[in-house]
């Protein structure tokens, strides 16, 4: 339970972390199969859900900060981006009676398929 300063930047699905006097980051956090928790009013959490001991802890300078952060992170899974594609896609094909995925020969992939799971 030490508190540090750092940098972080999100890309994709992966929170870089950075000291603050260094470019390059000292580490990641891949955002799959984990829990973000808004804790108090400037902090928020990240859990993992196989590894419930593991936990991050991150303050914030304000707390509509935090909320920006807490909503990004939410958004940066892989099965949260997978859920958006099977919604919109289902949705495209109610309005135009095609399946837009068609066109680039995956719409039978058990990935873009709704209950299954890619492991």
């Amino acid at each position: 339970a030490v508190l540090k300063k750092r940098l972080v930047k999100l890309v994709v699905n992966f929170l870089f972390y950075f000291r603050t006097d260094e470019a390059e980051p000292i580490g990641a956090l891949l955002l799959e199969h984990c829990r973000i928790t808004k804790e108090e009013e400037n902090v928020f959490s990240i859990s993992f859900i196989e590894e419930p001991e593991r936990k991050y802890c991150f303050e914030c300078a304000s707390e509509e900060q935090c909320q920006e952060w807490v909503e990004a992170l939410k958004r940066a899974s892989y099965e949260f981006l997978r859920r958006s594609l099977i919604f919109y896609r289902n949705e495209i094909q109610k309005m135009t009676g095609k399946d837009p995925l068609e066109q680039y020969g995956i719409s039978e992939e058990t990935r873009f398929q709704l209950g299954t799971h890619q492991q």
